[in-house]
C-alpha cells in the first residue's frame, strides 16, 4: 500500500492552536440548562469510567468517554485488565448576560473561562415552562442567540482594536518599520465582521494566508473558535420531533456563518438517566420507544464536540491494554508517537501498524497480528506517514533516541 504523507500545497492553515489536550466550553445564558447537560455528561463519564481511572480536574471541568464501536470490538477481543477509551475535555462556563463584554454579572470570569476552551457548545433554551424562569422573562432562542454573539463580537473587537493600535504605534516609533497590506486588509476585514455581529470563524471564507495572519495578530479571538449550537427543547416537542423554535434558530446560524444546529433535551436525558440509575430495564425501553427508533443523543454531543476539535485517535492493543491515544488531524507518524512519550518521537525508527477495518477483517478472532501480517495488511510505515484515524500502532524508536548520531 502507498505512504500517505503530508500534503504540502493542499494544507489549509486552521485557527486556534493544534494539540492534543483541547477542551470544549458549554456557553449560554444563565437557567437554560448548561450545568444539567454538564452533569448529565460528567455522570455518563463517570458511570463509563467503572474500568479505569477518572478525574474530575476542578468543579466546572470534567472528561467524557467517546463512545466508539471499534474500541469496544478490540476490548471484546483482547480482554486486557487495562482499558482506555478516547476522551472529551468539557468545561461548564459561567452564565453570561448582557453587558458582559464591559463587566456585568459574572462577565470577567465568563471571558476568561471561555478564552481558555477551544471549542464552543452554544446553548440555547427553546422550551416553555413557568417553573424555570428565564432571565430576560420570556422564551425567544433568536434573542438569546444574537445576545451571546453580541457579547462576544464586543469584546473581539475590544481586543482586535487594542492589538491593532499597539503594531500601528510601534511603525509610528520606527520609520524603517512597515506593516504588509495584508495587515490592513485583514484587520479591516475583521473589524467590519465584528461590528456586524458576525463570528470570525465562520462569516467569511479566508484564504491560508489570511487564516496564517489572524493566528498571528489576533490569536486570543473568542469567536474564531469552532462551534455548536445545541438546542434545548422539552422532553414533549423532542419526543414528538417537532419544536416551533427550531426554524428560526436554524434560519439565523445560516445568516450568522452556518453551524452544525443539535436539537435535543435534557429533561429527556434526565429521565433516561434516572432509569438507568434504578436498573430499571422496561422503563428505558419503553422511554426509548417513545423516540420511534432514535435514541439519546448525548454520544452524539460527544462525538461532535471531538469531531469540531478536529481530534482523532489511533490505538494500541494488547495484552495488558487496550487505549485510544488522542491526536490532531494530520499528525505524523513521529508526532503520534511522542504522544506516549516524548522518547518515542524523539528516537523514532518506523511504525509497524493496520487499519481497525483490515484487523478485524482478516485477524480470524487471534489476540495477535500473525493472520493480518499473512494476509498482507500489516504496514511498516516511516516518518512522513500521517496517521489515520483507527489505525492499530506499533512504533519502534531507538531507546536513546534524540542523541546525536556519530
Amino acid at each position: 500500500p502507498k505512504t500517505t504523507k503530508a500534503p504540502k500545497d493542499q494544507e489549509v492553515p486552521r485557527f486556534g492552536r493544534p494539540g492534543a489536550n483541547l477542551k470544549m466550553g458549554i456557553v449560554g445564558l444563565p437557567n437554560i440548562g448548561k450545568s444539567s447537560l454538564f452533569n448529565l455528561l460528567s455522570d455518563s463519564a463517570q458511570a463509563d469510567a467503572a474500568n479505569y481511572p477518572f478525574c474530575t480536574i476542578d468543579p466546572n471541568t470534567t472528561r467524557c468517554a467517546v463512545p466508539d464501536k471499534r474500541y469496544q470490538k478490540l476490548c471484546d477481543i483482547w480482554n486486557p485488565p487495562s482499558q482506555y477509551p478516547a476522551h472529551l475535555h468539557l468545561v461548564d462556563i459561567a452564565g453570561l448576560i448582557k453587558g458582559a463584554s464591559e463587566g456585568a454579572g459574572l462577565g470577567n470570569a465568563f471571558l476568561s473561562h471561555i478564552q481558555a476552551v477551544d471549542g464552543i457548545f452554544h446553548l440555547v433554551r427553546a422550551f416553555d415552562s413557568k417553573e424555570v424562569t428565564h432571565v430576560d422573562d420570556s422564551i425567544d432562542p433568536v434573542r438569546d442567540l444574537e445576545t451571546i454573539t453580541s457579547e462576544l463580537c464586543k469584546k473581539d473587537l475590544a481586543y482586535v482594536l487594542t492589538q491593532r493600535d499597539a503594531r500601528e504605534k510601534d511603525v509610528k516609533k520606527n520609520p524603517t518599520m512597515k506593516l504588509p497590506p495584508m495587515f490592513f486588509s485583514v484587520m479591516d476585514k475583521v473589524q467590519t465582521m465584528l461590528e456586524n455581529n458576525q463570528p470570525l470563524a465562520k462569516g467569511s471564507e479566508w484564504t491560508a494566508p489570511e487564516v496564517e495572519k489572524i493566528n498571528e495578530l489576533i490569536p486570543g479571538c473568542i469567536t474564531l473558535k469552532p462551534t455548536v449550537y445545541l438546542v434545548n427543547c422539552s422532553q414533549k416537542s423532542f419526543t414528538v420531533g417537532g419544536n416551533k423554535y427550531i426554524k428560526s434558530i436554524k434560519e439565523w446560524v445560516n445568516t450568522h456563518g452556518g453551524g452544525l444546529v443539535i436539537p435535543f433535551s435534557i429533561e429527556f436525558e434526565e429521565s433516561l438517566a434516572v432509569l438507568r440509575k434504578a436498573e430499571d430495564v422496561d422503563g428505558e425501553k419503553a422511554l426509548l420507544a417513545t423516540l420511534n427508533g432514535r435514541g439519546s443523543v448525548l454520544p452524539r454531543l460527544v462525538k461532535c464536540g471531538y469531531k469540531q476539535l478536529k481530534l482523532q485517535y489511533y490505538f494500541t492493543a494488547g495484552e495488558k491494554e487496550v487505549r485510544c491515544w488522542t491526536i490532531p488531524e494530520g499528525a505524523t507518524a513521529p508526532q503520534a508517537a511522542g504522544v506516549i512519550h516524548t522518547d518515542f518521537e524523539a528516537g523514532f525508527i518506523k511504525l509497524e501498524c493496520c487499519s481497525f477495518d483490515d484487523f478485524i477483517a482478516n485477524n480470524k478472532g487471534e489476540k495477535n497480528m500473525a493472520n493480518v501480517k499473512a494476509a498482507g495488511k500489516y504496514r511498516q510505515e516511516g516518518k512522513n506517514y500521517v496517521v489515520q484515524d483507527g489505525d492499530i500502532c506499533h512504533f519502534l524508536f531507538n531507546k536513546a533516541g534524540g542523541g546525536k548520531k556519530k
